[in-house]
């Protein structure tokens, strides 16, 4: 494999991780001491499954309205284009309990709501593209499996 590859993602030796799983991906300081920290909230197992595009749709839109309900300081919270997972960014916060708190929170919101939030022409590039059941799925699959956030290689 590669070594010192720009993006840290295709350092990640795929075929050795075991998702689900929340780790920290990069610290990033600024020259004004602010520290910007990515996680890599990987709910499928890469290779071997992914999110539907509907429901990976909404649940990105039900997280990107509730985890910052749950979490001060987000950046972003974006899918991966391999349809396994989530990037995070959050200013000054490295403390890898309130991220996995506020993520278990954000599902819990998302099993819980009625309706996907700007899932409309107006506010979504894709308004036609949705699943409130499938975002539903996905998130109760990651929380019944929240006791192996913390081990991102099979044990």
């Amino acid at each position: 494999m590669p070594e010192n590859m720009n993006a840290e993602s295709f350092s990640l030796d795929y075929t050795k991780v075991a998702a689900p799983y929340v780790r920290l991906v990069s610290e990033t300081k600024g020259v004004n001491g602010d520290q910007v920290n990515k996680y890599d909230i990987r709910f499928k197992q890469p290779n071997q499954e992914h999110m539907d595009m509907p429901g990976l749709h909404s649940i990105e839109h039900l997280m990107a309205e509730s985890i910052c309900v749950h979490l001060d300081n987000v950046l972003d919270i974006g899918p991966m284009g391999c349809q396994t997972g989530f990037y995070l960014s959050v200013l000054n916060n490295d403390s890898y309990e309130e991220i996995t708190d506020a993520l278990e929170k954000t599902l819990q919101d998302v099993l819980t709501a009625d309706e996907v939030p700007a899932c409309n022409e107006e506010q979504c590039g894709w308004a036609a593209n949705h699943s409130l059941d499938g975002a539903k799925t996905i998130a109760e699959a990651m929380l019944k499996r929240k006791d192996e956030w913390n081990q991102v290689y099979a044990p």
